[in-house]
């Protein structure tokens, strides 16, 4: 058999030849799809303004970016080698015009057949290992006592953010401070969900987590760099569900220092914006929002105690300032059709009250 398959090679210069081209093509192939990924990661490297994998900057994205090019390695692979072998059974034993007989039929080869049982195995045992070395390193590591503690609630369709050693609540936006080389200072986060099933994801700073209805879920992240990473609700819960937005806000040790005492201090008064306050009062806002010092005890809706400080509204649905703000108010539909926020119908006068107070509130 051997002998035959070399005399057939050394007869057919055309078929040799056009084998080594698709070999060459397939490890070109391969070259421009593994230096394609390592310059995107380059150019992409620090916060992303769109969620972004492959740019990984967090502890945990790092391991879990690290095993996914491990797995796609051998994956590709394991596709180079079947689709070369495919190609040079198909070039190499195609019928010539000539054939008029069935080629030679062999049955059976204990050697192949170990191969293809054994090798599998080992390849699916070395997958295997090194994701659960991944998990056990992201699911089962401690934290020094300095470890910042949030508790993540997943509402229709916002964020609610908890800072239990700090004793203030906010929304859509999570600060946290940066890891600097020596001295980690990682976030535990405790996923909660208030009505239905979600999904926290910012692709560079960790993977999915759910948020499930009457469950504790756990996650943590330990940023490289400040700036503003961005993520989403990775789990389809409504119909806002896209525009379920969240931003991790990065800073450096002194200026998260400085937000923290700025979200613990009580709501700016200001006299020009009394009356706004009173409009506010008034109404049915005091049901789903708290302010701080003032009686608005609400549950239902984000903490507006600072919500100047933020620099979007409606979870990310549209920048944070005075023209946005007042359409938000008129009509939430507007800017989030089927979100859960009532339009109130206030007069002209009383909506312009009520934005010049919340335009106070930093």
């Amino acid at each position: 058999m051997y002998s035959r398959l070399t005399r057939y090679e050394s007869k057919n210069p055309a078929a040799r030849k056009t084998l080594h081209r698709a070999s060459r093509y397939v490890a070109l192939l391969w070259l421009v799809a593994a230096l394609g990924c390592q310059s995107m990661a380059a150019l992409n490297a620090g916060p992303s303004p769109t969620p972004y994998l492959l740019s990984p900057d967090s502890t945990p994205a790092h391991d879990i970016y690290k095993l996914s090019i491990f797995v796609i390695s051998i994956c590709a692979a394991i596709f180079i080698v079947v689709f070369s072998l495919i190609v040079y059974a198909a070039v190499k034993f195609r019928a010539k015009v000539e054939d008029d007989h069935e080629p030679p039929q062999i049955y059976g080869s204990n050697q192949v057949e170990l191969a293809w049982t054994v090798i599998p195995i080992l390849i699916v045992v070395v997958l295997f290992l090194a994701s659960a070395r991944v998990i056990h390193a992201v699911e089962d590591a401690t934290f020094p006592p300095n470890a910042i503690e949030v508790t993540a609630v997943g509402h229709q369709f916002w964020w609610e953010f908890q800072y239990p050693g700090y004793g203030f609540i906010t929304a859509n936006e999570l600060h946290v401070p940066v890891s600097a080389p020596g001295q980690n200072v990682p976030t535990h986060i405790t996923l909660l969900s208030a009505d239905t099933d979600h999904s926290f994801w910012v692709p560079q700073l960790a993977g999915k987590t759910d948020l499930i209805p009457n469950r504790k879920n756990e996650m943590w992240i330990e940023p490289h760099e400040t700036g503003t990473y961005v993520g989403q609700c990775a789990q389809y819960c409504g119909t806002q569900h896209a525009k379920m937005l969240l931003s991790v806000m990065v800073d450096s040790p002194e200026d998260f220092q400085r937000w923290v005492q700025q979200q613990k201090s009580p709501a700016v008064m200001s006299e020009q914006a009394a009356a706004g306050r009173r409009v506010f009062e008034a109404n049915a806002c005091v049901n789903c929002h708290t302010i701080a010092g003032t009686m608005a005890n609400g549950r239902f809706g984000p903490d507006l105690t600072h919500l100047m400080s933020r620099t979007t509204i409606a979870a990310g649905a549209a920048p944070n300032d005075e023209k946005n703000l007042t359409l938000w108010v008129k009509d939430p539909d507007a800017i989030k059709p089927g979100c859960l926020m009532p339009a109130m119908q206030l007069e002209e006068k009383d909506l312009n009250l009520v934005v010049a107070y919340l335009m106070t509130l930093k």
